[in-house]
């Protein structure tokens, strides 16, 4: 089994060992060990959240240099609908895509129409027989890795639909061959200009199992401040958008699950919120749900950590945006049919990291968590390095730490070992007296 890449790492220089990412975190992957941050990169799941929390900029996000394009004889631009919600008073794409050119891409693909082809598929998807409802979109990584490592019963719920930035990757590439038949596979690079980490570990990770179409992965950061310069020497844009309402969309919660056409769906946002959802649905707490859209970030893909604008002022931008495009220029499915080439093999369970595989010594561990944990405060503090006292109790048994690390505990002891020494000190005192007398 080959090791994950991750796309979000940790500055141990710049770490104070606070616990600010240490209780945020929404899959207890990070520890204070030694007064430092420590990620376990099995349970990680590349949602930015310590990113966004941390005071000292320890942690940060991994992607592609923008120098990267010289690696490349033509290189395709995949914007995200996000990147369309970083500029102030933008009321025309085509200023976006015609910077892009100018910043030295050869075509540019926008996301936004493949995600209009997606919703298209979708539609057609849910209504085959025998799915499992209810179904929950794959467009956000850091959902479907939640679910394949946290959620086994959830697998089989998750849409086997590429997400739009890979059928982007696709048609471009497709597009390219094309218009130049000369180039050939290694000539072209697509490069997609992301709001957060999770799609830079989708496309190193090889998702599905298949080698991604899309190459590169630029931060909406990065490239924002090159592409401004060159937006703002633009007069007329040529006529190029070719996304509508639907497509940009995406770019916010909801934006995907409203243009399914089906009234019994779900939108949620934020990290916290996902979680509760997927539990709700792992207990069948959602019986009349046919479709759920999930998004990591708050707002949407507009609080993805890679962005510049504040997610609720994009958000704003996004929908103003919106009332001068067509709803959906795109269809590819005239039949009502879904390709094979979109289509990705069912999500498996992958669990992070069982106790043991052995069932006796499992159970055995377990119960010693369980007593463990009759000792411990139960206040969660985060003082000794874990996130909650659940966790520093299986940390002990596992042996990656010991019972002395929480700071309660030891109070408590060290109150006794006093309380014991003044008892012994006034016991003594007591006898000198009775003798002297």
């Amino acid at each position: 089994m080959t090791e994950y890449k991750h796309s979000v790492s940790l500055d141990v220089s710049k770490c104070k060992g606070c616990t600010h990412c240490l209780k945020r975190c929404p899959t207890e992957a990070i520890r204070i060990r030694e007064g430092k941050a420590d990620i376990n990169s099995k349970k990680c799941i590349d949602c930015g959240e310590c990113i966004r929390v941390c005071p000292y900029k320890a942690k940060k996000a991994v992607y592609d240099p923008l120098d990267t394009m010289e690696n490349y004889k033509y290189k395709i631009a995949l914007p995200a609908p996000t990147l369309y919600g970083q500029f102030d008073h933008l009321d025309d794409i085509d200023f976006v895509i015609q910077g892009l050119l100018d910043m030295g891409f050869d075509d540019v693909y926008e996301v936004a129409k493949a995600a209009e082809i997606v919703t298209e598929y979708t539609r057609h998807y849910l209504h085959k027989e025998g799915l499992k409802k209810p179904v929950i979109s794959s467009a956000c990584p850091v959902v479907v890795r939640l679910i394949s490592t946290r959620f086994p019963f959830l697998c089989e719920n998750v849409m086997p639909i590429l997400p739009p930035v890979e059928v982007a990757g696709k048609l471009a590439k497709e597009k390219a061959k094309k218009e130049h038949p000369e180039l050939s596979d290694e000539d072209i690079g697509c490069f997609f200009i992301s709001p957060c980490p999770a799609k830079v570990s989708y496309v190193k990770n090889s998702f599905a199992g298949e080698k991604s179409y899309v190459d590169e992965v630029l931060s909406i950061s990065d490239v924002y401040f090159k592409l401004v310069s060159y937006m703002n020497k633009i007069d007329a844009p040529e006529a190029s958008c070719e996304s509508g309402m639907v497509g940009v969309s995406w770019a916010v919660a909801g934006g995907e699950s409203t243009a399914v056409f089906n009234d019994k769906y779900l939108a949620a946002d934020g990290i916290e919120n996902v979680i509760k959802v997927l539990d709700q649905i792992d207990n069948s707490d959602f019986p009349e749900l046919e479709f759920v859209e999930l998004n990591a970030c708050n707002g949407g893909c507009v609080g993805g950590v890679m962005t510049v604008a504040n997610p609720y002022i994009a958000k704003a931008r996004i929908q103003s945006l919106k009332r001068y495009l067509p709803v959906s220029p795109n269809s590819h499915s005239a039949d009502g049919s879904v390709p094979d080439y979109v289509m990705m093999p069912e999500l498996e369970y992958e669990p992070t990291s069982p106790l043991s595989k052995d069932r006796k010594e499992a159970m055995r561990m377990m119960a010693d968590i369980q007593e463990i944990r009759k000792d411990l405060p139960d206040l969660d503090c985060g003082s000794c390095g874990a996130p909650t006292c659940a966790a520093f109790a299986e940390d002990i048994v596992r042996g990656e730490t010991c019972a002395d690390e929480c700071v309660v505990f030891m109070r408590q002891v060290f109150h006794d070992y006093i309380a014991r020494h003044q008892m012994r000190m006034e016991e003594e005192a007591e006898k000198r007296r009775n003798g002297n007398s």
